[in-house]
């Protein structure tokens, strides 16, 4: 994530997130962000050409957030199935906490025709999780016969599709307890050793 060392960068996504989730994207203006963010209208154009620029930057900022949350949560768990649920855990946090901005990031880049920087956004949890995974295969704990590229991106949009459905589709027919069960049970079944 680009930053600035006097901290300008951090403060105009801290107040576009704010804004824009009470806003929405169309109505939010950039004199509604600088004000939030107590910086000059020029300030921001050093940073953001636009207000479209924004979107990749705070999905990017997000995604740190959760991968952040999951690396401190997992001090100290070696085992792939404890790393499993803290990443389950931290992915659900961070979708009921930015539904809002979440929804905005997915428009965004749709809008923007931006997959290619949606993909090189996540590139850092891509590798992390691939890391996990290979240290879980050598453990013995899964299975040695899947592309772990593949199944580190599979594992990830499985997961977080899941807490899509249950913040953001409001698909609760059942609890969130049961919505991780079967996302961490599903994941479990295909990859765990016989």
């Amino acid at each position: 994530m680009a930053g600035s060392s006097d901290g300008k960068y951090d403060k105009i996504l801290k107040a576009s997130i704010e804004v824009i989730s009470e806003k929405g994207l169309d109505k939010t203006s950039i004199s509604d962000i600088v004000k939030k963010a107590g910086i000059a209208q020029g300030t921001f154009y050093l940073y953001f050409s636009s207000k479209k620029a924004l979107i990749p930057a705070i999905a990017d900022n997000l995604l740190t957030i959760t991968l952040e949350g999951i690396k401190e949560n997992i001090q100290g768990k070696e085992n792939f199935w404890d790393v499993l649920e803290v990443v389950l855990d931290e992915t659900f946090n961070i979708t009921d906490a930015h539904k809002d901005v979440i929804v905005l990031c997915y428009s965004g880049l749709a809008i923007d025709h931006s997959m290619e920087k949606w993909e090189s956004i996540y590139q850092p949890y891509y590798s992390w999780l691939e890391d996990i995974i290979r240290r879980a295969i050598k453990n013995h704990e899964i299975i040695r016969d899947i592309n772990v590229k593949w199944t580190a991106r599979i594992i990830i949009n499985l997961i977080e599709s899941a807490a899509e459905r249950f913040y953001i589709s409001h698909e609760q027919n059942d609890t969130l307890e049961v919505f991780k069960a079967e996302t961490f049970n599903f994941i479990k079944r295909s990859l765990l050793t016989t």
